[in-house]
């Protein structure tokens, strides 16, 4: 599903070190390196809403960028789409439908947009960390 180059890992992980998390990139897996992603892509989108509560414009389209990034070159970037099958390709319409969203939110200052793409991302993440023991090779390992 996901691209397994060391190529492709190595965007993944500049990409996380450039949205400015400082947790164990180095040493991390590739199977961590997105879940990594996905807990920023959560977090930013959190970020977002309580700046838009907080009419913080500057924070919120810090935060979305940052969330649309990941998405983007990390999630959708990172997809394995010659080996991926149907699975690579409804991830990439849900990854390319939460970017729309979240740059519709960011122009209108939608948190429940916000909080969509949140709902929509959510079970992917959690399906990602179920799977880990299996890739990782250590229980409970993510």
């Amino acid at each position: 599903m996901f691209a397994s180059s060391h190529s492709a890992m190595r965007s993944i992980a500049g990409l996380y070190q450039d949205v400015q998390v400082d947790t164990g990139v180095a040493g991390a897996s590739p199977h961590r390196l997105i879940d990594m992603l996905f807990e920023e892509f959560l977090a930013s989108c959190a970020r977002a809403r309580g700046a838009i509560r907080s009419r913080d414009v500057q924070e919120k389209g810090r935060a979305i960028g940052r969330a649309v990034r990941i998405v983007e070159e990390g999630l959708r970037g990172g997809l394995n789409m010659k080996d991926g099958g149907d699975l690579a390709r409804v991830l990439q319409d849900l990854y390319g439908y939460v970017s729309l969203r979240l740059t519709q939110a960011n122009l209108n200052s939608d948190e429940a947009g916000i909080a969509e793409c949140m709902s929509l991302v959510q079970p992917i993440h959690e399906a990602w960390r179920a799977i880990a023991p299996r890739i990782d090779g250590e229980p409970g390992a993510h």
